[in-house]
């Protein structure tokens, strides 16, 4: 994949096709920084990128970090190769200098735009001879070196898009391939690379399919054997429109913040694309990489509804929870945010138990669409015990005291394995040895005595997840206050 700034989602999408179509192939995934447009060059960014191809779990076989037979990975440090690369081309007359000012250039785009047609480069200096070229060298004129486009390309066989072709020369001027500053146009700087890096396969974004015939015309000036290329669809908003960059919405540190598991969005940014031979949601990396057909992408753009986003996590979180190895690490999180969220609130101990934040995790799956979830409001019940008087439940009931204790025993005999089902019968019934109470103001008592909150999870559900002992610690604590 082709680096320039953070990783977005569009980003890890080319990455992650990329990743799986090495992987089905056996083949080498190689991360290679595109830093050549020092204007656009962001501090920190390409180590950011390999960091989250790490956390989304598809890290690079070969990289800047990692290294490997075919470095240096970072375009701004092969520049020599680009320069012994661009000179071939100017011996064999495949390229040329140009010595057109900036503000030529300029007035050529203005005159251009102004009677409507695309601003293009005139390829003026390509005529000129080697004479006038001696001249303006020994003058110290600036120059740069732009690549002569033949006419009549050659069509190729995209993966994805099938036989297609452009012809370059009708709509564009000679490009750039070589810059003042002695930095390669991504143009040249490619096509070396994957040459002297032996790529077999390239996938990108389909923004580059009408500069391929371009790469394609370099590749015959160096008589090098090209690779194949596969255009993946546009990733846009559901409504059709293209990801906002701007609020910082689809980066993936925000995601990783948010909670959401690498695996989710794996999931849902391949269920929204093709490649596949069915729409299926919960795959995880293995099936995605067994599954994966590159025949089967469509060219049509692939809409991504964010909004599914937390159901794929639930599908995938629960998963996790199901794992014992993955299980620890959750254990770990959840005990590191109800710190984070209820710390000052005298969190008991006994409530950051290994044992008691499992039992939470393993009867709150599939309920649950991100960790998160269960620190929030509804749920502080778990982590923080209720202060309710004795006063407060007795406007609810007269029969506290016997509500209290037909719980207590009933919790004394249930101290085996208590289950949501078998506990709403047992409270059903227990219901029934009270006076005059009628069973939701049961439940009303028991709800606020055990969480202090008025809603939440039904109190069957409460009882579980607390535990015969922690039930009874709070009932006896809000007769006794």
């Amino acid at each position: 994949p082709v680096v320039t700034g953070f990783l977005h989602l569009g980003g890890l999408r080319t990455a992650l096709y990329n990743y799986i179509f090495a992987k089905n192939h056996q083949g080498t995934f190689i991360l290679r920084v595109e830093d050549t447009d020092q204007n656009r060059v962001v501090p920190g960014a390409a180590e950011g990128i390999e960091d989250m191809l790490d956390w989304a779990g598809i890290p690079p076989d070969e990289s800047p970090r990692r290294g490997g037979s075919f470095g240096p990975y970072q375009q701004s440090h092969r520049l020599d190769l680009y320069r012994r690369a661009t000179h071939v081309l100017l011996e064999r007359g495949a390229a040329y200098r140009c010595f057109c000012t900036p503000q030529r250039l300029q007035l050529l785009k203005k005159e251009a735009l102004r009677s409507q047609q695309t601003p293009r480069y005139d390829n003026r200096c390509r005529h000129l001879t080697p004479t006038e070229v001696s001249e303006k060298l020994s003058q110290g004129l600036d120059w740069v070196v732009r690549f002569r486009l033949e006419k009549g390309v050659e069509p190729f066989r995209d993966l994805v898009y099938g036989w297609s072709k452009h012809e370059v020369a009708d709509v564009e001027g000679d490009p750039v391939i070589l810059k003042g500053d002695g930095f390669p146009t991504y143009h040249l700087a490619n096509v070396v690379d994957d040459h002297y890096m032996g790529i077999s396969h390239v996938l990108r974004g389909t923004e580059w399919l009408t500069s391929t015939s371009k790469h394609l015309l370099l590749y015959k000036a160096f008589g090098w054997d090209p690779p194949q290329f596969g255009h993946l669809p546009l990733l846009l908003n559901k409504d059709g429109g293209k990801l906002s960059k701007r609020q910082g919405d689809i980066f993936l540190e925000r995601f990783a913040r948010d909670g959401y598991l690498p695996e989710a969005l794996l999931d849902i940014i391949t269920n929204c694309g093709s490649g596949f031979a069915e729409k299926q949601m919960g795959r995880t990396l293995e099936e995605l990489i067994s599954q994966f057909e590159i025949g089967r992408i469509t060219t049509h753009s692939a809409l991504l509804d964010l909004e599914k986003l937390p159901e794929f996590n639930r599908i995938h979180l629960a998963r996790h929870i199901e794992n014992e190895g993955l299980r620890q690490k959750l254990i770990r999180e959840l005990q590191l945010l109800v710190e984070h969220v209820y710390g000052d609130q005298q969190v008991d101990q006994e409530v950051l138990e290994k044992e008691y934040v499992e039992r939470v995790l393993l009867l709150r799956k599939g309920h649950i669409s991100l960790l998160k979830n269960l620190v929030s409001s509804d749920y502080s019940y778990l982590w923080v015990r209720p202060s309710v008087s004795r006063e407060q439940l007795q406007t609810i009931s007269g029969e506290v005291d016997e509500i209290g204790k037909l719980v207590l025993g009933l919790m004394t005999r249930q101290a085996a394995v208590l289950t949501v089902e078998e506990l709403n019968k047992d409270l059903r019934s227990l219901q029934k040895q009270t006076k005059e109470t009628k069973y939701s103001s049961v439940m009303k008592l028991l709800r606020l005595a055990l969480s202090g909150q008025q809603h939440g999870p039904s109190v069957a559900e409460m009882m579980v997840t607390l535990g015969p002992k922690e039930v009874c610690g709070r009932i006896r604590k809000a007769l006794s206050s």
